[in-house]
């Protein structure tokens, strides 16, 4: 089956997504089901399986070449995490990596991106831990208490991050910190500031500490506190006091990605579903005979293609420079919706055995219903589309 968004996709002919495919779909063969499971069982991190997708060079898929990366847009690198999905991964391990590093790319000084580019897209480094959101301060960025205060040639960093992902696989984080009091600026907005955080150095000082958070899934995340950790003024990514910005400005590509692991995993419920409906008899005949069965399936499909078009007109226009905020968030929900009506479909074909770890729908389950939340709430998204395209009153 080809998804590739047809004429909707500006990034590249239809044959080379099938190629890309079809390369990513190999690569996850060596990762099957028993992989994940066990991964999934024991709360571990796949350390081979992201090996295997750094050494096949698909963590600088936006990386311009020119940099060390492919420089490839948006839409062939939503394939990447749309498959890996698709074929019964987890792609949360490894999706960061390639869009977090867009922080250095578009804000950072030209030193910065020759320093840190060419190392992220050969794996050298790992950058894929993004420090925002704080215990007080959730979807409400402008109102974060980590402060970063220049002193001398340093500035000093004190505060904490909550739900802070793969810190313990991370070489460098990207934080997010007031430099400027929440009372002193003319908009809230202002005076927030975006910086590079070598994690090594900072847990070698002794003034970052790390502490894990159990959740329902295996999904690495922690808190993350800061004791007067100094960095070098170098660290400091773009201009002062512009960090909202900044973090703004990669929130669509974060959302189109995300939206394409949503498909990839709204494809793989339908395919799991279908398949157990034709094979499972019950009273003589199979079970997706029955309606009841069978068009919920049907309705979930539908329901995905449908998203995946969306995510291909806001991959299009991402690719064009143009402004894509309400296609980005209307494909992250659609395609959350998806995915989570598909996940409760499978559950309800495959029935008890739903429940069973070796039919790893329950794992897929459990790892799917993360972006009815994360990175932004439905809810969050419907007040946007109804502030900012409906020009309706603010609701909060």
């Amino acid at each position: 089956m080809t998804r590739d968004g047809g004429s909707v996709a500006a990034d590249a002919p239809s044959e080379t997504n099938e190629d890309l495919r079809w390369a990513i779909r190999r690569l996850c063969e060596a990762f099957p089901d028993e992989y994940w499971r066990e991964v999934d069982a024991s709360r571990a991190y796949p350390d081979s399986f992201v090996k295997a997708v750094t050494e096949a060079g698909y963590l600088g898929m936006l990386i311009p070449e020119e940099y060390g990366g492919l420089g490839m847009g948006m839409g062939p690198t939503s394939i990447v995490l749309e498959e890996i999905n698709a074929s019964g991964g987890n792609a949360s391990a490894i999706h960061a990596g390639m869009y977090t590093m867009g922080t250095v790319l578009r804000h950072g000084s030209e030193d910065q991106k020759r320093n840190y580019l060419p190392r992220i897209a050969s794996g050298e480094l790992r950058l894929q831990a993004f420090g925002v959101t704080e215990p007080s301060a959730g979807t409400d960025t402008t109102r974060i208490r980590t402060t970063a205060v220049r002193k001398g040639d340093r500035y000093v960093i004190n505060g904490q991050k909550v739900f802070t992902s793969r810190v313990q696989h991370s070489d460098l984080m990207v934080l997010l910190a007031r430099t400027t009091p929440y009372e002193d600026v003319d908009k809230k907005s202002e005076g927030i500031s975006v910086f590079l955080i070598d994690l090594h150095d900072a847990s070698e000082s002794t003034r970052l500490t790390v502490r894990p958070i159990a959740t329902m899934m295996n999904h690495e995340t922690n808190e993350v506190f800061f004791d007067n950790l100094e960095i070098p003024l170098d660290n400091l990514i773009g201009e002062e006091g512009k960090g909202f910005r900044y973090i703004l400005d990669g929130m669509n590509a974060e959302r189109i990605l995300i939206a394409a692991e949503c498909i990839g995993d709204a494809h793989w419920f339908i395919a799991r579903a279908s398949r157990y409906a034709k094979d499972r008899f019950v009273f003589g005949r199979p079970i997706g005979q029955n309606q009841g069965v069978q068009f919920p399936i049907a309705r979930a499909y539908v329901q995905a293609e449908a998203a995946d078009l969306m995510r291909w007109r806001a991959a299009s226009l991402f690719e064009a420079n143009q402004a894509c905020g309400p296609e980005a968030n209307m494909a992250k929900l659609l395609a959350a919706d998806a995915s989570w009506e598909a996940a409760n479909v499978a559950i309800q074909t495959y029935g008890g055995y739903g429940f069973a770890a070796e039919y790893d729908i329950e794992r897929k389950f459990r790892e799917t219903r993360l972006y009815q939340v994360a990175p932004i709430s439905t809810n969050l998204i419907l007040s946007y589309i109804g502030e900012h395209v409906l020009k309706m009153p603010r609701s909060y």
